[in-house]
């Protein structure tokens, strides 16, 4: 599996539906899922994840 963020776009198109939201709870969660495809998402503790400024 490729490190490099770019590799799934290289490497076949992607028809996905992405979104992303804040789970509020004990901890809150930043969650970025495909919400096309079951099980396809991700998590991160809010207070660990990229400002969108950063990305920049």
């Amino acid at each position: 599996m490729s490190q490099e963020p770019d590799a799934l776009a290289a490497a076949s198109r992607f028809d996905g539906e992405v979104m992303a939201s804040v789970d509020e709870g004990e901890e809150d969660l930043f969650v970025i899922a495909d919400v096309t495809r079951d099980g396809a998402y991700l998590s991160t503790p809010l207070s660990e994840a990229a400002m969108l400024s950063a990305w920049r």
